[in-house]
């Protein structure tokens, strides 16, 4: 037999356990290449460039 919670969690608790539990807003930063939004430390998927360089050519669609 499995071991069982001796008495019940009341909604406060578990629910304060879960507070951190939320999802966060992804952080955005402006490429100075485009000016499009990109992820931060990652190549720009609109234009191919990171930190002044080119990283790999986009095709245009």
């Amino acid at each position: 037999m499995a071991p069982l919670p001796k008495q019940k969690v009341s909604k406060g608790r578990r629910n304060r356990r879960r507070a951190h539990h939320a999802l966060k807003a992804t952080h955005l930063v402006q490429c100075t290449n485009c000016g499009h939004m990109r992820l931060p430390h990652r190549v720009c998927p609109h234009c191919g460039y990171y930190q002044g360089r080119e990283i790999y050519e986009v095709e245009e669609e």
